[in-house]
């Protein structure tokens, strides 16, 4: 019996259309360890985060992830997702701290 998470298969679904999890990434971000993906963050100069796909387990990460999708949709030609975030909210957020 299979247990069924619908939101971290919401938020891979989001990465697979935005190419984060295809073999394009490996092209396009060579410096990305495996397990990992790239966020930028910020709201005039964007700061770039790799963080570990297990973040895809967190509810404020998810939220992010769906503002991500109504702002900019699956285009984010900065090679990386795209965040609509603070990064002082982003460093709290992947800190463990859930302040959105």
């Amino acid at each position: 019996m299979a247990i069924r998470f619908p939101r971290i298969l919401n938020a891979k679904h989001i990465l697979r259309r935005s190419n984060l999890l295809g073999n394009q990434l490996s092209s396009v971000i060579p410096d990305v360890p495996k397990g990992c993906f790239a966020v930028y963050v910020g709201e005039n100069q964007k700061k770039r985060f790799v963080v570990p796909i297990s973040f895809l387990n967190q509810p404020s990460f998810q939220e992010l992830l769906r503002r991500a999708e109504e702002e900019f949709g699956f285009d984010h030609p900065m090679g990386g997702l795209t965040l609509p975030c603070r990064e002082d909210i982003f460093v709290s957020i992947i800190s463990g701290s859930s302040s959105t």
